[in-house]
């Protein structure tokens, strides 16, 4: 998935977090005043791992009359941080990809405008919020995954849950993301919060700690420079990604994936869109908000952002039914226990882990 991070890719980013904007950041001012007048001009905040194809945009651009310009920054909670610092002055229209970990932050800051989209089926159990700010675009589960090859070879078993992590024959072979930069990095740090309760979670991470574990700015940095797999430069076979992040490591025809996702140790993600409070473009801010629920951007959605859509109707492609299964039972923690204790949380993970 979606990301998400850096996002999830796939952070959707899932692999979601596997792709890169399709369309390049325009350096023009954020919706000019002539924008607003004409509607041509709207501006999308994203994360790293927003991806749609081309066609689709194109689609979008001709539908509406409006030209959608994309601008990243950085991962998902990277993003949130920049919109809460330019509240006052807004950088864009629109926003993808702000997830269920940093929502309460953005609503909560005044980041958003009321504006919730005409949800498709089996979206609504997704909704975050009393205000109508968000509206879910896409889901992924952020798990470790295992680069099944390299443990073939080292001739040892692959873990299957959070405690396995912190056995010694698994000491120094895990990446995670750090939680304060990256939102799959937080969404892992809130799954031990749920498997371990408010009061465990930190003797968890102690052990982890002291089993070595390893941590990256970000999602991207994780997977693609620490990860041992097959599309990664690194040595560490266990990493923070995403249940959809096998299918991406796939070659055509095989029957078998190098990596799989350990099912018992995930925190199911939702990524959100939204319009910008103070947006220069708020009427196509909110078609853009239409357009990611939309039946065709929801169908591309997994295999172009390695997430699921919230859309139950879409049909996934066959790799995703055996390779890319959700978990039975994520572990969870309530939206207003993490608007609550995040930053309590971040600071103690932080003093503990970085020092």
């Amino acid at each position: 998935m979606h990301r998400r991070i850096t996002v999830a890719a796939l952070a959707v980013g899932a692999l979601a977090l596997a792709g890169c904007s399709t369309t390049q950041p325009s350096s023009s001012p954020s919706g000019s005043a002539s924008d607003s007048a004409s509607g041509g001009t709207v501006v999308l905040v994203t994360h790293d791992s927003f991806a749609l194809p081309d066609d689709l945009i194109s689609q979008f651009e001709s539908d509406t009359g409006l030209t959608l310009d994309v601008r990243t920054q950085g991962d998902a909670g990277s993003m949130v941080n920049q919109l809460v610092l330019t509240k006052d002055a807004p950088i864009g229209d629109a926003v993808f990809g702000i997830d269920n970990t940093f929502a309460s932050r953005a609503i909560d800051a005044g980041v958003l405008a009321p504006y919730r989209a005409t949800l498709p089926a089996g979206a609504d159990q997704y909704v975050v919020g009393d205000s109508g700010d968000l509206s879910p675009v896409d889901v992924g589960d952020v798990c470790v995954n295992a680069d099944v090859t390299w443990f073939a070879d080292h001739d040892l078993p692959v873990p299957q849950t959070l405690e396995d992590l912190t056995k010694p024959e698994y000491k120094g072979l895990l990446v995670v993301e750090n939680p304060a930069t990256s939102s799959p990095g937080l969404a892992f740090m809130l799954a031990t919060v749920g498997a371990f309760g408010a009061d465990g979670w930190q003797a968890y991470w102690q052990k982890l700690v002291d089993n070595k574990v390893d941590v990256a700015a970000s999602w991207s940095d994780a997977y693609y420079v620490d990860f041992s797999g097959p599309s990664s430069d690194g040595d560490k076979p266990l990493v923070v990604s995403y249940a959809s992040s096998p299918p991406y490591e796939v070659p055509d025809g095989a029957e078998t994936a190098p990596t799989t996702a350990l099912l018992d140790t995930c925190f199911r993600q939702v990524e959100y869109a939204g319009v910008l409070a103070g947006a220069k473009n708020p009427d196509g801010a909110k078609k853009v908000v239409d357009w990611l629920l939309s039946p065709a951007v929801q169908a591309a959605i997994p295999e172009s952002m390695y997430v699921y859509p919230v859309d139950s109707s879409v049909q996934l492609p066959e790799s995703w039914v055996q390779f890319a299964p959700m978990a039975d039972k994520p572990y969870t923690v309530a939206p207003a226990d993490i608007a609550a204790n995040r930053d309590a949380w971040l600071k103690a993970w932080t003093d503990l882990v970085v020092g």
